[in-house]
């Protein structure tokens, strides 16, 4: 009777045990079914997701190859616009030129009268200002330039020479300083006075006696010492403020 209780025993011990190892390979199976079902599902969903990355991308470059065609057809549009008044305007001009009267006296009075205000204004590059009123006259003879772009010079060098009325500034100039010929800075106040100095930093000013003009050597500590403060001021772009100067205002004027 004991062995036959203790055999029974035995025999249910080892079917439970069966029924744990098969519940726990049960389990692992279920849980790795799940992990591979979560995988694919992972999977769909990247394949889903690079697919809607794809289509915004491909319609993103759709869109820049539109704006660029827009971009081109705009600007082929503008040049073909623009061609047509460069054209208009030539026709315009060509027309109005055949039909003009002739501008080339009222061109040669202003050239000469311009000219004039040249050589007996201040000296300050006269060679290379009437230089070039001479060269618009010759050109115009010669029928290298038309009268209208001839007179689109003739009105440039009036208002060059307007401009230089309020001009203020260190420029580089031939000057006579007795028999001497020298290359110095010059300081110009518009039209109203120059200061020069030389390479060995002589200084002076520029006078006016009976419509002729000379570079004076100014003799004076005090007014070497101004124009030197001029030129320091003006080589570091200082042109407004207060500056005790040489009379030359006055003796330029003078007669």
């Amino acid at each position: 009777m004991g062995n036959f209780t203790k055999v029974t025993f035995v025999s249910a011990s080892l079917l439970l045990s069966g029924s744990f190892l098969n519940a726990a390979n049960n389990a692992e199976m279920v849980q790795s079914i799940m992990k591979l079902r979560t995988d694919v599902e992972g999977l769909y969903s990247k394949i889903d997701e690079n697919k809607d990355k794809s289509k915004a991308q491909m319609k993103s470059y759709a869109m820049q190859v539109a704006d660029n065609e827009a971009q081109i057809n705009r600007k082929e549009t503008a040049l073909k616009v623009a061609t047509a008044e460069a054209n208009k305007v030539e026709a315009q001009i060509l027309k109005k030129g055949a039909s003009s009267d002739d501008l080339a006296p009222m061109l040669g009075l202003a050239i000469d009268n311009l000219k004039k205000i040249i050589v007996t204004g201040l000296p300050f590059k006269i060679e290379e200002r009437v230089a070039d009123l001479e060269k618009i006259q010759t050109n115009l003879k010669s029928e290298n330039i038309t009268q209208e772009k001839a007179l689109s010079l003739v009105w440039a060098s009036y208002d060059d020479a307007l401009r230089m009325t309020k001009e203020i500034g260190i420029f580089k100039e031939q000057i006579k300083i007795g028999e001497e010929v020298k290359l110095a800075k010059v300081a110009k106040i518009g039209t109203a006075m120059m200061f020069f100095m030389t390479p060995d930093e002589q200084v002076g000013y520029v006078k006016s006696t009976e419509g002729v003009y000379t570079f004076v050597l100014a003799e004076d500590e005090q007014s070497q010492m101004q124009i030197h403060t001029l030129f320091d001021a003006l080589q570091k772009q200082i042109r407004t403020g207060y500056f005790n100067l040489p009379n030359a205002l006055i003796i330029a004027g003078a007669k």
